[in-house]
């Protein structure tokens, strides 16, 4: 695992993925170019995850979630608007999304959900089997906001 901000990986990967990807798919074709490739984002989302979890105090918990958000708000890469903190919930929205702006302008609008908005709900699989999240709507597919709901099952 790195320390590198998450934004900063997302970039480093996000080019490396493009060619990968390019190349896939004029081998195989669009459809399982990108079916391999959200394979591949999806496990490395649950390993990353499990290994976060691994160097949880108390162990993985909503509480260590919580404290290792601001990995993925740093460089002002998110910002958001919490709407619900408790024992058993962390629900927010996402109303600024870099990630977004990012590989929008490296060409890669129509893989962004699956570089980054697809790794989510895959890393609380891995990251703790009791934490489930919720997600209606991203700004990545065109909405106003991210609804990011998590909860905690006991």
């Amino acid at each position: 695992m790195t320390d590198l901000p998450i934004l900063t990986q997302r970039r480093i990967e996000a080019g490396f993925a493009k060619g990968v990807y390019e190349e896939m798919k004029a081998e195989l074709g669009e459809a399982a170019a990108r079916r391999i490739l959200t394979n591949a984002v999806v496990k490395m989302a649950r390993e990353t995850a499990a290994e976060m979890a691994k160097s949880a105090p108390n162990g993985p918990d909503l509480d260590s979630f919580r404290a290792i958000q601001p990995r993925w708000t740093a460089e002002d890469a998110l910002r958001t608007e919490v709407v619900e903190s408790t024992a058993t919930t962390f629900h927010f929205n996402v109303v600024k999304c870099r990630y977004a702006e990012m590989y929008r302008a490296m060409g890669l609008a129509d893989l962004g959900a699956i570089l980054s908005c697809n790794r989510d709900g895959a890393f609380c699989e891995g990251y703790d089997t009791k934490l489930k999240l919720t997600r209606t709507q991203t700004l990545m597919g065109g909405a106003t906001h991210c609804d990011f709901r998590y909860n905690y099952e006991a």
